[in-house]
């Protein structure tokens, strides 16, 4: 008894500790800010916050920069600050809600939170709550969802873009083609060093949602379930940003160095080791994604193995005396390329592709 009565005890402690943050909320001076976070992130073990209470809380992003401040702050103090693992995957989720339906100022809040930045601005990689075999699995799911997430922001400031945004996201799925040419057109705008810095952070995101924790144990939890959508949709958009890129990444093998021939060569095979890599996607999804994706990488790697991703100066070195520093075990630094727009082929290959 004392076993199944203990998680009833924490609930009840929790819908306690609910009511009175709620009480304490409505005599501050921004009341709305924080009942909105409040019942966004309430202490329900399992069930993600109701829709009409996330809309409220994205809602708060139409007013005064300063209300979307005190509505990010209040989110990061609500994380910060509790022990629960559930309070704390909604606080993310409600964090997560932000990149993808916040407003612009929003979203300009969290991106700058905090002031000084970083790649681990959430700063849960200690979060734990050992007291149940079921929060403990919760609090590794925390874990991996703030890495997740640091990495996504990470990336969509290198990008330019939040890659969750619905509005980014809407286009990428949907056969909108002269809004993909512009984004090619972006693209090949790029140069080489700057591309191979854009391929390799978003398959940091890839790399990041492949080491998800093991869901066997929390079948049927609603907030794993809703992190799983929410992550899911992150890694199909990613798939498709890195699909683009590698496109226009094969169209230039002729003129890389041997140092960004290198630098592509370890950015697939990062790729490619993301041995969960289709886990978050439906059958159909794979197959327009996931497996065009494996197959272009592996193309590409045949290529550039067997010299046709070498320039014309790499070439010539590469048949007199290569130093250590050429060998592929050696990985030098891309050097630093000049903006340079690249005549392409591929806009008739994605025209003519099934992908989208």
């Amino acid at each position: 008894m004392g076993r199944k009565r203990k998680p009833l005890l924490r609930d009840l402690v929790g819908n306690l500790k609910d009511t009175v943050s709620l009480t304490k909320a409505a005599l501050l001076s921004n009341p709305n800010t924080s009942m909105a976070v409040l019942r966004a992130t309430s202490h329900d073990p399992s069930t993600p916050a109701h829709e009409k209470h996330v809309s409220a809380l994205l809602s708060l992003g139409h007013g005064s920069r300063l209300t979307a401040s005190s509505c990010v702050s209040a989110i990061m103090d609500r994380l910060h600050n509790t022990h629960s693992p559930s309070v704390a995957l909604k606080c993310l989720i409600a964090v997560h809600n932000i990149l993808r339906r916040g407003s612009f100022i929003l979203q300009d809040q969290l991106s700058i939170y905090p002031t000084a930045g970083g790649r681990n601005y959430l700063n849960l990689s200690n979060f734990h709550d050992p007291s149940t075999p079921e929060s403990w699995q919760l609090s590794s799911w925390v874990r991996w969802y703030a890495r997740t997430l640091e990495q996504l922001v990470f990336t969509s400031r290198i990008v330019g873009f939040f890659l969750s945004s619905s509005s980014s996201f809407s286009y990428k799925i949907k056969n909108d083609k002269s809004t993909m040419e512009a984004e090619e057109e972006k693209v090949t705008a790029l140069s080489n060093a700057y591309l191979l810095k854009e391929i390799g952070s978003l398959v940091g995101v890839v790399e990041e949602i492949s080491k998800a924790p093991d869901y066997d144990v929390l079948k049927g939890n609603g907030l794993v379930l809703e992190v799983m959508r929410l992550v899911g949709e992150d890694n199909l958009m990613t798939q498709k940003e890195i699909l683009v890129r590698l496109m226009e990444m094969r169209e230039r093998l002729g003129c890389l160095s041997f140092s960004e021939s290198v630098e592509l060569v370890c950015v697939m095979s990062r790729l490619k080791n993301c041995k969960r890599l289709l886990m978050f996607l439906t059958l159909d999804e794979k197959l327009r994604s996931g497996d065009l994706l494996l197959g272009l990488v592996g193309e590409m790697e045949e290529k550039v193995k067997a010299g046709e991703g070498f320039g014309e100066e790499t070439r010539l070195v590469g048949r007199g005396k290569r130093s250590e520093s050429a060998r592929l075990g050696g990985r030098e630094l891309s050097r630093s390329v000049d903006l340079v727009r690249f005549s392409s082929g591929r806009m008739e290959t994605w025209a003519d592709s099934s992908c989208y």
